[in-house]
């Protein structure tokens, strides 16, 4: 089994992207460089864990330390937009215009350009994966579309472009997102969650195939939720032969495997 534990670094962006009349919500997204990381960074340290982690370039703009900080212990940092933006609303220019800043900014922040993108909030449009394929990506993580990896097809051509699917079952923001001036609210506990995903591991297990997460540090980094990430590795780290790893390097082995070539 291969396991890839991601985080979305969204920080103050999604309020950002609204207008950021809030201070309170930004604060929100603060916690998570301020507080949430350095907690995930600490248990993945502890247990010898890789990581992905998926920043929009506004909030690596913003936290530079946090940037260094995932830099600096070996983790991937992946592309998550320019400001957490919804590519439906953008005209294809646009998404592309911001697309490619995003990455210039990433790769000035950390000295390192992204291989691997997702999308905010896993909206992928028809010129999407065009735009991917012109920056050179080797994987994108926004679609649902099955439990493995697999390639990307674009017209019915193959693309030699892996796909590390995501769902919002192994996300926790579905069950933590609270925001008192709507109707959102926690859908379940730490517990809930944590049932969860044990259940998606135990079958990814059982099936030989992928467990992927992905989480965020202003939800999974609070004290009474961080150990979800701990018990999930020790779940991982107790199993035989399971490989803990990051997208890129999930993305390299599955394109090797499979011979894809960029097409």
């Amino acid at each position: 089994m291969a396991v890839a534990f991601s985080f979305d670094a969204d920080q103050e962006t999604v309020d950002l992207r609204n207008g950021a009349k809030s201070i309170s919500r930004m604060s929100q997204g603060q916690y998570g460089a301020r507080s949430g990381m350095p907690r995930i960074l600490k248990t993945l340290e502890k247990y010898g864990v890789p990581a992905s982690i998926f920043m929009p370039a506004v909030a690596a703009m913003i936290n530079p330390d946090e940037v260094n900080s995932i830099v600096a212990a070996g983790h991937e940092l992946g592309w998550h937009s320019w400001i957490h933006e919804f590519n439906s609303q953008l005209d294809p220019q646009t998404e592309r215009e911001l697309a490619l800043r995003a990455a210039d900014m990433l790769e000035k922040v950390s000295g390192t350009r992204p291989v691997g993108m997702r999308t905010a909030s896993w909206d992928f449009t028809p010129h999407t994966l065009r735009i991917a394929r012109d920056m050179g990506l080797l994987y994108d993580s926004s679609l649902m579309a099955d439990d493995e990896p697999y390639e990307l097809l674009e017209d019915g051509e193959p693309t030699g472009m892996v796909e590390i699917p995501v769902e919002w079952i192994r996300d926790d923001a579905p069950y933590f997102n609270m925001d008192r001036m709507s109707n959102t609210r926690p859908y379940g506990g730490p517990a809930m969650l944590l049932d969860i995903l044990r259940r998606e591991l135990d079958v990814a297990y059982e099936e030989g195939g992928l467990f992927q997460v992905t989480f965020h540090p202003h939800h999974i980094g609070h004290r009474s939720r961080i150990f979800i990430l701990e018990e999930l590795i020790r779940q991982a780290q107790s199993k035989s032969d399971v490989w803990l790893t990051t997208h890129a390097d999930l993305a390299r082995y599955c394109a090797a495997q499979a011979g894809l070539q960029e097409r």
